[in-house]
């Protein structure tokens, strides 16, 4: 079995166009493959975003693994993720299941659709560096909807204020070697402040019926946060256990993915500079 897996992967991948330009390593081909496979057999009222982030239980936790190439490209890495690929990782084999899509030619297609603004690489400017712009962006393509109601537990409103990465282009790779990106970085920036979006202030974050109307398993936490420049601070996929509602991420703190062992009440409490979540649900 593992040998057909093996060759699948070969197979449906080598012929394309983004692996004959950019390549990845064979490992995540095998992966994806294999991961789409063992999905393939489970009940159709599996919550596959759920499945699919346990899968990277354990991975390495490695910032930047984006920022490989001079030139924007489509990269994978299924070995080394931080909280945004393993998002993207969760939604784009979750459409593959959900469009009865199995190969790696579809899971690459979903990601490249994801990451870049309206679908389309135009530069790293086209990535879709904030959040709120993926919520948006992706809103938009059918891909996820953010859930700001009822009220309560949806009691706050955030008002968007980007800025983070124009404020620090020391910070990324291509700002620093191509000053001329950040007249990009501030039209999307300047377009995406003053938005207002609803949310759960982490007071709200504790046990209750309203939370878990609000929160679906295998949602996408967006974590809301007061610093200067930033609209979302960490991401993560929700899975409730019999104590709560807890949260599964590519943890900087763990240097690998977790599931958080404290429930995501506690968890905000920890971080001052944390103020909510939003919440996204995979369509």
């Amino acid at each position: 079995m593992r040998l057909i897996v093996i060759i699948m992967a070969i197979l449906l991948s080598a012929s394309h166009p983004v692996f004959a330009r950019h390549g990845y390593a064979a490992i995540d081909s095998l992966n994806v493959v294999g991961w789409l496979a063992e999905a393939r057999l489970l009940s159709p009222s599996t919550c596959y975003p759920v499945f699919f982030a346990k899968k990277f239980l354990g991975v390495p936790y490695v910032a930047h693994t984006l920022e490989v190439n001079d030139e924007e490209q489509l990269v994978i890495n299924t070995r080394q993720l931080d909280c945004t690929t393993l998002v993207e990782n969760v939604v784009a084999l979750t459409l593959c299941m959900r469009n009865g899509k199995y190969s790696f030619q579809d899971y690459l297609h979903y990601i490249y659709i994801i990451r870049y603004r309206n679908g389309c690489n135009q530069g790293y400017t086209s990535r879709l560096h904030y959040f709120t712009e993926w919520i948006d962006d992706n809103s938009e393509k059918g891909i996820v909807s953010e859930r700001q109601t009822p009220n309560p537990p949806f009691s706050a409103v955030q008002t968007v204020r980007l800025g983070y990465m124009s404020a620090h282009p020391d910070k990324y790779k291509a700002l620093r070697l191509h000053p001329d990106y950040i007249k990009g970085i501030r039209e999307v920036e300047r377009q995406y402040s003053g938005k207002k979006y609803r949310y759960v202030p982490k007071s709200s974050v504790r046990k209750g019926t309203a939370l878990r109307k609000a929160v679906k398993n295998g949602d996408i936490i967006a974590i809301t946060c007061n610093k200067k420049g930033l609209d979302i601070a960490h991401l993560g996929i929700a899975v409730w256990k019999k104590d709560g509602l807890h949260l599964l991420n590519a943890s900087q703190i763990h240097k690998k993915v977790v599931l958080e062992p404290m429930l995501l009440g506690e968890y905000l409490y920890k971080h001052p500079s944390h103020t909510g979540i939003r919440i996204v649900e995979i369509l």
